[in-house]
């Protein structure tokens, strides 16, 4: 290892919490990881490099990463090709799939074998992602202690599990990305979301603004207004950052159910 290449691990070490974690983390991952960042942090990519070096360190075909609070999707901060620009708009319409899964359960979800998966699972999303391509997929959490900042979703175009190097990887990346959107968000001013998450992100802003616009027009939760509007999305068979520029114009408006 190169003195550089040592004081990178050195540095993310002390990112990561220090020798006393309770996760070891392996320092050749963590100097390739290290490696990739610096080659990347001057280049005004913002935060969408962590998706591309989460490909990278895990073998896979592509990556993204899923911001979610409590229990509700906010949208990509960062993907890498638009296969995985489409599995993330699918999970956030859908409210399904391996970062949903990761980020409530607080676990690594994986599935090596859409085609032939040994639980059934994700029935809204399973067949429009094989229809895309996609042979596997795993969601890591991405979460520093109690704070739950959302997940990683790892997909390939051929079936198969990750290797015992690639999931520590990946589970390393995790890690990484946690540490990294929280230090960039420490950065911005109070009640905004920092220039670096915000580059290259699509945190669906127009359709968070339709679900509070529903909440008012029929008395419900936020939570609610949103599950009404996906469900609207899926079965009209349109994008839902359509539907919401619809209902955000007033040119549509979902009706009471209860009326």
């Amino acid at each position: 290892m190169t003195d550089d290449a040592a004081k990178g691990v050195r540095h993310l070490i002390a990112v990561l919490g220090g020798p006393h974690r309770a996760v070891k983390v392996p320092n050749d991952h963590l100097a390739d990881i290290w490696s990739r960042l610096s080659a990347r942090e001057s280049d005004g990519s913002g935060a969408s490099h962590l998706c591309q070096i989460s490909a990278e360190v895990s073998g896979t075909s592509g990556a993204g990463i899923m911001v979610l609070s409590g229990e509700l999707a906010r949208g990509s901060l960062c993907t890498t090709d638009g296969v995985s620009a489409y599995i993330d708009d699918l999970q956030f319409t859908l409210g399904e799939g391996p970062s949903i899964d990761a980020h409530r359960d607080g676990r690594v979800v994986d599935e090596p074998d859409m085609d032939a998966p040994e639980i059934s699972r994700w029935q809204l999303l399973s067949p429009v992602a094989l229809q895309a391509g996609v042979k596997a997929m795993f969601g890591f959490p991405i979460r520093i202690g109690a704070a739950r900042l959302g997940a990683m979703n790892l997909y390939r175009d051929s079936s198969g599990p990750l290797d015992a190097d690639q999931y520590d990887a990946a589970l390393v990346m995790s890690e990484v990305a946690a540490r990294t959107m929280l230090a960039m968000q420490g950065n911005a001013p109070p009640g905004t979301v920092a220039v670096e998450l915000e580059t290259g992100a699509n945190f669906h802003l127009v359709v968070h603004q339709a679900a509070g616009m529903i909440s008012v027009q029929l008395d419900i939760g936020v939570t609610e207004a949103l599950v009404r509007l996906r469900a609207h999305a899926f079965g009209a068979d349109r994008p839902i950052d359509e539907v919401a520029r619809d209902i955000v114009d007033r040119h549509l408006r979902l009706a009471d159910p209860d009326r």
